[in-house]
């Protein structure tokens, strides 16, 4: 019989249930909710040694990452990008204006024209050299 009702209600049933123990109200026992409290503290208390003893880890690695970087002269990222923008603010410094982005067309533009006047000043040369050759007479 009970079969045939919950398939009639189709599962409301455990809504009416949930609606009649609403009703009702909860009473806190006040044990209960000094267990809680005190499971609460214990969680927070632990969450703390573990984070402090995270950090204390993360130090131990760091100074073995500087010692390395000590023994084999390297540099930290950080370091190195500082160094890198400190190296563009002296070249622009005294500069008006910003600094020229140049496009990938203009690069080209502008290796092709030093390459034209290096072969300009290659044929220079070797035209003076031809012409010195031909004018000496070796005996």
């Amino acid at each position: 019989m009970d079969f045939i009702v919950k398939q009639a209600l189709g599962g409301a049933t455990k809504d009416i249930n949930k609606m009649m123990d609403k009703g009702g109200g909860e009473e806190v026992d006040p044990k209960q909710a000094e267990e809680e409290k005190e499971r609460l503290e214990a969680l927070a208390e632990q969450e703390a040694v573990r984070k402090a003893k995270h950090q204390i880890v993360e130090n131990e690695r760091e100074k073995e990452r500087q010692r390395i970087r000590d023994k084999y002269g390297l540099k930290r990222k950080d370091e190195i990008e500082a160094e890198e923008k400190a190296q563009k603010e002296r070249e622009t410094v005294g500069r008006l204006g910003r600094t020229r982005s140049v496009s990938p067309d203009e690069e080209e533009e502008e290796e092709e024209g030093l390459m034209a006047q290096a072969e300009k000043t290659f044929g220079e040369f070797q035209q003076k050299v031809t012409t010195a050759t031909e004018s000496c007479v070796i005996c």
